[in-house]
């Protein structure tokens, strides 16, 4: 069987994260977006655990109405590295908690705690309580792996060995990380890190799986690629999208080459605010390759916006937040079942329940006729569609039309 999996998220009690991340909303939204796996997120919290724990236990995983959970938490060792753990049962999450109680000041305040551990360490207790665990999006410039580190090796030393995956980020997709020689035996995860369940974050990234049946044992196979388990699809934003796509200022947003950030001290030289190292640069100092190498296990990346974002463009509203938009998402996805289905699998003949602006939205989506104008120093990227467009813009768009997930 395959299913869809969004394997990072944080609940209600992590830091400026919204209060309806709850474990009804989170299930009710999932469903919609066409979700069937979700992270708990912030397992360690004691309050969220007690939630967690409500919930029917099936195989390592927590069901609520149609949605199943697994348990993780996001860790911040002492070189501001973040760290995702995805955990078999309760008891191995209040044994972690034991083990990082010592270790750490706020983690009855914050479901994303902070630990005075080393990326060693962690990886070393992952193992010991057995736990999966790797880098959270490993390449943003604040709080990643390849921020502080320059491989695998330098943070997680003679732990390499169990780190079975890596997350991607929303500024990096497959492209990126393949270009990087050491990271060929990782599995890529595609994750939305939500902090809010709102139309665009929520699932804005995830996993497609092939696993036998809805448990722990078979999502940890899926992730090691054993006996057949494998992942067979990341869907997520173009990279461009990304907040830290490109190397910007984090004050005024305004976008530097690497060669002109370093000539300008990392400086910006429009109002002096600091210039941050952008994934795409950093990516071009870590290569191996000067293109991806993309080895025989790595799946394919479809490239997927929020319905929520297209349909805000095709109306004309300023963003996905509006009731406009809210009442056409609502009512194509009460039609085709998800949101993914309507954006990619409905049959365009059939979208005609919603306005003709929309529907011409989606076609010129399908055909990859987008347009991304890329984020930085901490600003999302945005999309345009090239109809749109007058003159036509020069930016690169996608070449191939945008494939169905039937394909994969």
């Amino acid at each position: 069987m395959q299913i869809n999996a969004d394997l990072h998220i944080h609940s209600k009690y992590s830091m400026a994260t919204s209060e309806k991340m709850d474990l009804p909303t989170i299930a009710h939204e999932s469903r919609k977006k066409g979700i069937q796996l979700v992270a708990t997120g912030d397992c360690l919290h004691p309050k969220w655990l007690s939630n967690i724990k409500e919930l029917i236990e099936e195989k390592g995983l927590f069901k609520l109405d149609q949605t199943y959970f697994v348990l993780t938490v996001e860790i911040e060792d002492r070189n501001q590295v973040h760290h995702l753990l995805i955990l078999p049962e309760t008891s191995k999450a209040e044994e972690l908690y034991e083990r990082m109680k010592n270790h750490s000041r706020n983690l009855d305040i914050d479901g994303r705690p902070k630990v005075d551990l080393s990326g060693v360490e962690i990886a070393e207790t992952a193992r010991e309580i057995g736990a999966l665990v790797g880098p959270s999006h490993a390449f943003t410039p604040w709080t990643a792996m390849y921020a502080y580190h320059n491989s695998l090796k330098e943070c997680y030393g003679e732990r390499m060995d169990y780190i079975y995956f890596l997350e991607l980020g929303l500024s990096a997709d497959t492209s990126y990380a393949d270009r990087i020689s050491e990271l060929r035996c990782q599995t890529y995860l595609s994750n939305s890190d939500a902090h809010s369940p709102s139309l665009n974050k929520l699932a804005r990234e995830f996993n497609r799986f092939e696993v036998k049946d809805m448990s722990f044992e078979e999502l940890r196979k899926a992730i090691i690629r054993e006996d057949g388990r494998k992942p067979i699809l990341n869907v997520g934003l173009f990279p461009e999208e990304g907040k830290y796509n490109e190397s910007a200022c984090i004050r005024c947003f305004k976008h530097y080459t690497l060669k002109e950030s370093i000539l300008n001290s990392w400086t910006c030289i429009n109002c002096d605010g600091r210039i941050k190292k952008g994934v795409r640069d950093r990516v071009n100092e870590l290569a191996t390759y000067d293109k991806p190498v993309y080895p025989a296990h790595r799946p394919p990346y479809l490239h997927l916006p929020p319905l929520a974002e297209i349909i805000a463009m095709a109306l004309g509203h300023s963003g996905p937040s509006t009731k406009g938009v809210e009442a056409a998402w609502e009512k194509l996805v009460s039609t085709f079942g998800s949101e993914v289905s309507a954006l990619v699998d409905a049959d365009i003949r059939e979208l005609g329940i919603v306005d003709q602006r929309i529907v011409k939205a989606i076609e010129s989506f399908r055909r990859g006729e987008v347009v991304v104008h890329p984020g930085g120093g901490g600003r999302y990227g945005s999309l345009e569609l090239l109809s749109s467009l007058d003159p036509p813009a020069k930016i690169q768009t996608p070449k191939n039309r945008q494939r169905s997930l039937i394909d994969f």
